[in-house]
C-alpha cells in the first residue's frame, strides 16, 4: 500500500495543513465509527463487544512504538496519564522540563510543587546537558507542538542513563510519522487524535516493566483488571500486574476509530510515512528559501493578516506562539505544498 494509493481515503474541504491540531481521518475510520454509532442507535451492542477493538488498538499501538502490549495503559488524555507518573514521584524529586513545551507535559509536574517536588525548565537544546545526578525525571515532547522542533532523544536517553534519571517522552506530535522506540524510555504518553488519525478520546501510556505497580493508580477502575468482567463490583482491589492496572475505562466509539486508523497507518509503514511527511514539509521550506528542518511540522514568522488570508483561501493551518504552523501528513500531496506557498508565501517574514 502506497500513500498515493490511499489519497481517496481523505476528503478535505480545502487545503488541510493542520494535523498537528486535529487529524483528518481516513474514510475507513469514519465508516467504522459511523457503523458503531448506527449499531448503538438500534441497541445492537453490549459493553463487552468493545473489548476486542480496544485490545486490538492497544496491540497495534504497541507494535507502532515497539513495545509489548502489556506495557501499554489506556486513557483519554495525555495530562491524566502523565499525572499518574507525576503523582508517583517522591516529595523531594527534581524534574527537568523543556521551556515552552505543551502544558499537558508540564502542568502535571508543576502541580506537584506544592508538596516539595522541584521543577525546572530549560531550553530544549540544553536539556541533555542539564540532566545531572540530582535529576529524578526528565519529561519532554519528542516533537514540540509550537514549532515542530525535534528533541535530541538519543542525547536525553544517554544522559538520563548516566545519571540514573527517569524519562517521560510525549509522543503526541511524533507517533504516526516519526519512527519511535518507546522501549528506550521509562514512560511515554501519546494522544491519538493528531498523527494517529483517530477520534479524540484515546490516549496511551507506556511504561517499563520495572515500574508496574509503583505509582498509585489514583483512577483505578473496573477496566484495570486483567479479568475485566469479574471486577465490576465490590472489594477487594484487584488490578492487573501489568501496565493495564492504570487503564481508564475506554470511550468506546473512539477506540473503534483508533483501531481502524492504526491498521491503516501500519499498513502504510512509518518509514514511508516519515519520508512523505518530512519531504512535503521540507519542500515547503525550500520554496520559501529556508533550510530543511526534518520535521513534519513547520513554523515560520509571518506578517499580520496571515490567518485571515489562509481562511479566505480555504487553507486550514494554525497560529502558534505568534507564528504560522503548518503540518503535513498522509492526506497531503505536492499540490497542497504549492497552494500553501502561493497563498501564504507572501506573508512569510525573514
Amino acid at each position: 500500500m502506497t500513500i498515493a494509493s490511499v489519497r481517496a481515503e481523505f476528503s478535505p474541504a480545502g487545503t488541510y495543513l493542520n494535523t498537528a491540531s486535529l487529524a483528518l481521518p481516513p474514510r475507513r475510520t469514519v465508516d467504522a465509527v459511523a457503523a458503531a454509532v448506527e449499531r448503538w442507535s438500534h441497541g445492537l451492542d453490549n459493553a463487552p463487544d468493545f473489548d476486542a477493538p480496544v485490545q486490538h488498538a492497544r496491540e497495534r499501538y504497541a507494535e507502532l512504538v515497539g513495545v509489548d502490549a502489556d506495557r501499554v495503559a489506556i486513557g483519554s488524555q495525555v495530562s491524566v496519564l502523565a499525572g499518574i507518573v507525576a503523582a508517583g514521584l517522591p516529595d523531594d524529586a527534581q524534574v527537568l522540563l523543556a521551556s515552552g513545551d505543551f502544558t499537558s507535559v508540564m502542568f502535571p509536574f508543576l502541580a506537584q510543587e506544592r508538596r516539595g517536588v522541584r521543577v525546572r525548565d530549560v531550553p530544549l537544546a540544553d536539556l541533555p546537558g542539564e540532566i545531572g545526578p540530582g535529576t529524578t525525571l526528565v519529561a519532554v515532547a519528542a516533537v514540540q507542538s509550537a514549532d515542530g522542533a525535534l528533541a535530541d532523544l538519543d542525547a536525553i536517553e544517554a544522559a538520563a542513563r548516566e545519571h540514573g534519571a527517569r524519562t517521560l517522552i510525549d509522543l503526541t506530535q511524533a507517533a504516526g510519522w516519526l519512527p519511535i522506540d518507546a522501549g528506550r524510555f521509562d514512560y511515554t504518553v501519546c494522544a491519538a487524535y493528531k498523527w494517529l488519525l483517530a477520534p479524540r478520546g484515546c490516549a496511551m501510556l507506556t511504561m517499563a516493566p520495572e515500574h508496574f505497580g509503583e505509582a498509585i493508580p489514583h483512577g483505578a477502575s473496573w477496566f484495570g483488571n486483567a479479568d475485566v468482567w469479574n471486577s465490576i463490583y465490590g472489594a477487594p482491589l484487584r488490578l492487573a500486574d501489568t501496565a493495564r492496572a492504570y487503564d481508564a475505562s475506554p470511550a468506546w466509539h473512539s477506540w473503534v476509530g483508533l483501531e481502524e486508523s492504526l491498521d491503516f497507518l501500519l499498513g502504510l509503514g512509518i518509514e514511508q510515512i516519515h519520508a512523505h511527511d518530512v519531504g512535503l514539509a521540507d519542500d515547503f521550506l525550500a520554496a520559501l528559501g529556508r533550510p530543511p528542518a526534518g520535521s513534519a511540522i513547520v513554523s515560520v514568522p509571518v506578517a499580520p493578516g496571515t490567518a485571515e488570508a489562509a481562511a479566505a483561501a480555504g487553507i486550514q493551518a494554525a497560529m502558534r506562539a505568534g507564528r504560522l504552523r503548518v503540518s503535513f501528513h498522509v492526506s497531503n500531496d505536492a499540490d497542497d505544498v504549492a497552494r500553501a506557498v502561493e497563498v501564504l508565501g507572501p506573508f512569510v517574514r525573514e
